[in-house]
């Protein structure tokens, strides 16, 4: 198919593979699919296909560019094939690798030869990512701070020795996401009432429609929002054992998100011991989300490890200051005590620091106003990001092509 600016889309159909109900990953139940290896591979081979003008004898591409897990194999395709086709893979999230038993080889049109350190073999498994990794031209990562956190023990996986030999190399890049610019707080049709930062009235009706949202008392105090997956990473534990804190300073606090079961029900107990001053709401719609950022005045996000992130960049763009771990792109896009507050130390008591310091902050006007148009007006956009893909494309396609 070919949109209306003329960029040509390749659609692979496979209804057995790909026709399902759920996610692309999983039956409604969350249970992984089984045949997730075949299904994800083919999706890779398809790739190296079209790069080899299987696919398209009209047309090659200069380069793949792969994402995460569910595309690793394409260049590693290449590599079996003894085509030299220059290729990137982003990493999105290490943590998830696309781990399979050694059995399914025969599945997945795989060597024999590549199950070795140096190839697919991961701890006696076959991983995606791993494939993905070695047999890359170059990899990128979504946050600068992210593409050195993983070349260590502490954020590698298990993958920090060849990460760091990639980043030796000269072949591991952190480029920084953005948002797109539907995320305007003047024009969001979405929101209660638009607001710009030379007039905060927008703002704090939508902060009065999110309390009502989420049957919490009239209140001029602050209101404090969590918008996140309700799992381990998030430091969901975190945010939990903070709100104490926040409703005895006489905050308000709004969640919603969908995840682990222990945390689900804990937020539940939460709204249930604080009736008006927490709201939980399960699940996730975009526009009550994208009204809780307009109307909040702090996010809390008190993540164990992210990449790069986009709630903290929503919530600024927003005028809504977020209280956060200094880790990923989280230490790459919030300046501490100007557009948000970071905490360093992964503990309860860091972040009730850091959520103090925002106290202070909102009971001092001046400097609220300050911080918000200050988070407000920093780079949002995709632009500077794009500059940077656009090095490192013309770096690969440049390079010397070699097979590892």
């Amino acid at each position: 198919m070919e949109t209306k600016d003329g960029l040509t889309i390749y659609i692979l159909l496979s209804p057995e593979l790909y026709d399902r109900d759920g996610t692309p990953y999983g039956d409604a139940n969350g249970v992984d699919w089984n045949d997730n290896d075949v299904r994800f591979a083919r999706l890779g081979l398809a790739a190296a296909d079209i790069a080899c003008g299987v696919g398209d004898p009209f047309w090659q591409p200069d380069l793949l560019h792969l994402n995460d897990w569910p595309s690793s194999l394409a260049p590693a395709y290449l590599t079996w094939r003894e085509r030299r086709v220059p290729s990137i893979l982003t990493i999105h999230n290490l943590a998830y690798q696309g781990l399979f038993e050694r059995e399914r080889f025969p599945h997945l049109g795989i060597p024999d030869n590549a199950f070795q350190m140096n190839g697919v073999e991961f701890y006696g498994k076959l991983s995606f990512l791993k494939a993905g990794i070695f047999y890359a031209s170059h990899i990128t990562t979504v946050s600068s701070t992210y593409a050195e956190e993983i070349t260590t023990p502490q954020f590698g996986c298990g993958l920090e020795g060849l990460l760091k030999t990639r980043a030796e190399e000269g072949r591991l890049d952190g480029i920084l996401n953005g948002i797109d610019d539907s995320w305007d707080p003047s024009t969001d049709p979405y929101l209660a009432s638009p607001f710009a930062p030379d007039d905060w009235t927008g703002k704090h009706m939508n902060a009065d429609d999110v309390r009502k949202t989420f049957g919490l008392a009239v209140s001029r105090g602050p209101l404090f929002a969590v918008i996140s997956r309700l799992v381990h990473q998030k430091g969901v534990d975190l945010a939990i054992a903070a709100s104490e804190e926040i409703v005895a300073e006489g905050g308000q606090i709004v969640v919603t998100g969908r995840g682990e079961a222990r945390f689900e029900k804990a937020m539940q107990a939460l709204a249930a011991r604080h009736p008006g001053s927490v709201g939980v709401r399960i699940g996730f719609n975009e526009a009550e989300a994208r009204r809780m950022y307009a109307g909040s005045d702090f996010l809390l996000m008190p993540s164990r490890f992210e990449p790069c992130g986009l709630s903290q960049m929503y919530a600024q763009r927003f005028g809504s200051l977020p209280i956060a771990h200094r880790t990923g792109g989280l230490a790459d896009t919030i300046e501490d005590g100007v557009t948000g507050f970071l905490f360093r130390e992964m503990s309860l008591s860091g972040f009730v620091g850091a959520i103090k310091r925002g106290l202070d902050a909102f009971r001092s006007h001046g400097q609220l106003t300050a911080m918000r148009r200050a988070a407000m007006g920093r780079p949002h956009g995709w632009s500077q990001a794009a500059q940077k893909y656009r090095a490192v494309y013309n770096q690969v396609v440049q390079a010397p092509a070699a097979l590892p």
